[in-house]
């Protein structure tokens, strides 16, 4: 138990991020007077108002040990919105700080719990600042490490590299087109994925409404003169359906949306090697995608048994040969750090056996234990490596993927992520994805069809994002697919038009 006595505020939700970053489930109580009966720990944090700034005093006992740790954080502009903000990150400064005291843990993201850091260290550079600037602003107001900074803007110049007009590229917008549906759904996901076979009498319905969805957005596309900057078919996985259902998808695509030459990139999710067949790659081919992915998640059976992905290792790689020699060349890889059983012995095995294929692009995540996923719902079932061997299992991806030639281009975090590590996509030069950075860093509107997509909606010159979420299982979609796409381009022609008075 974890015993929190506050003075000045009440920022439990800053403070439990902070201790989440350390204790998986940490039993929080907030307390007026200590609970003598209670054993564990005892912090307490106040914060006074001054002229100086928030000055935030911790004091940490625990393990018959006592820290204690003061921060002065100035104010930056004298709102009370900016007051509050000032106070919250004093406090939690302060609680990072106590904390990495009592368990000699290092948190290279300080006390950003955020989950896109690049975005942050984007929006510091058009600021004004040198990325000297960028880099002292978050060292010392957040307490992100060099090695975190360093790779921070590996990635930013990487990204400016692949999309020159990275700044400018919110007057575009990209398209995400969803299909809900997989072989099997694996443990730790938590997309709308649905078995297919047990959605056998959803599926035409569903590609019906998309494809209406699909005609119903292009038409405003042209009505608005809008340019498309990338592509994705995501989901679920997009070769779940059959070769003549893939190919009629693509052909109303390019009867409906406009000036589809100027497309930077088209990609297909084909993550699932049992969905991948001869004609599928044909029907790929003949409709120009650019991109595709073969998902190995592990090159360990027993793993792939465990998270419910039934296809083998064997079939990964005979299927990623058979679009290799199709002329599918340009194929990311996703392999994930921390799946049940998997230690630094079952990393080292996946990344030699990518060695043997060399996809264009590899993408390393570290799992996450998602609220609604079948691993989280049953964690006794799930084994996992602790956060020392984690911190070893990515730390190996780092040099091994230097050492190949790969380049890390996007990062992102997400929360319950095991040894509060990151998702990074790597590639080899000039195969990173267009999608995968503006989506991201959330650049550009995102248009997402299709169930369980999700828009986010941004005019061109407002830097400011809109949700607009589709239904997330085929049923309702089905039933409701022609009002919530008069309701969506309801909303994109407010969004849009209000943008253009502004801009004008």
């Amino acid at each position: 138990m974890i015993q929190i006595k506050c003075a000045g505020h009440t920022f439990e939700r800053e403070i439990g991020l902070i201790l989440a970053l350390f204790y998986e489930d940490p039993e929080i109580v907030y307390v007026g007077d200590w609970d003598d009966s209670q054993s564990g720990m005892r912090i307490f944090l106040s914060v006074n108002h001054t002229g100086r700034g928030a000055e935030a005093h911790g004091r940490l006992q625990a393990e018959g040990r006592e820290f204690s740790f003061d921060y002065t954080r100035p104010y930056v502009g004298g709102d009370p919105k900016a007051v509050q903000k000032t106070a919250k990150q004093a406090v939690s400064y302060t609680l990072l700080c106590l904390l990495e005291q009592l368990t000699g843990i290092e948190q290279g993201w300080g006390i950003l719990t955020g989950i896109r850091p690049t975005k942050l260290l984007h929006k510091l550079l058009t600021s004004g600042m040198s990325s000297e600037e960028a880099h002292r602003h978050l060292r010392e107001d957040y307490m992100v490490r060099p090695y975190k900074l360093e790779l921070l803007q590996r990635i930013v110049d990487r990204q400016l590299r692949v999309v020159p007009d990275f700044y400018q590229i919110d007057r575009e917008l990209s398209i995400y087109i969803g299909i809900p549906f997989c072989p099997t759904k694996c443990a730790y996901c938590t997309f709308p994925a649905y078995a297919i076979g047990g959605q056998k009498n959803s599926v035409g319905g569903f590609l019906e409404g998309l494809r209406y969805e699909i005609r119903s957005v292009g038409e405003w596309l042209r009505r608005h003169d809008m340019r498309i900057t990338s592509i994705y078919f995501g989901g679920g996985t997009p070769t779940s359906i059959t070769a003549e259902e893939l190919d009629s998808l693509f052909a109303e695509m390019h009867a409906s949306f406009p000036n589809l030459e100027h497309v930077r990139e088209l990609t297909v999710e084909a993550g699932r090697p049992d969905t991948i067949t001869p004609e599928k790659i044909d029907v790929m081919k003949k409709w120009k995608v650019d991109r595709i992915s073969i998902n190995p998640q592990s090159f360990t059976d027993e793993t792939l048994h465990a998270i419910g992905r039934h296809h083998s290792v064997q079939e990964t790689v005979e299927k990623y040969r058979l679009a290799m020699e199709m002329g599918l060349t340009n194929i990311n890889m996703d392999l994930i750090i921390g799946l049940p059983n998997e230690g630094l012995s079952d990393m080292e095995h996946s990344l030699a056996e990518v060695q043997k294929l060399m996809p264009s692009s590899l993408t390393v995540h570290t799992l996450s234990f998602k609220r609604a996923s079948e691993m989280t719902q049953n964690k006794e079932k799930y084994k996992v490596a602790g956060r020392a061997e984690i911190q070893q299992m990515m730390e190996l991806a780092s040099r091994w993927t230097e050492e190949h030639g790969y380049v890390p281009y996007y990062l992102y975090r997400q929360k319950n992520i095991l040894g509060n590590l990151e998702n990074i996509g790597y590639s080899l030069e000039g195969y990173e994805s267009i999608y995968n950075i503006l989506m991201m860093e959330e650049a550009q509107t995102i248009l997402g069809l299709g169930c369980g997509a999700v828009s986010k909606l941004m005019a061109p010159g407002s830097g400011k994002l809109t949700r607009w979420a589709n239904p997330k299982d085929p049923k309702t979609y089905n039933d409701t697919y022609k009002q919530l796409v008069a309701d969506k381009l309801r909303d994109l022609d407010e969004l849009y038009n209000k943008g253009a008075e502004l801009s004008r």
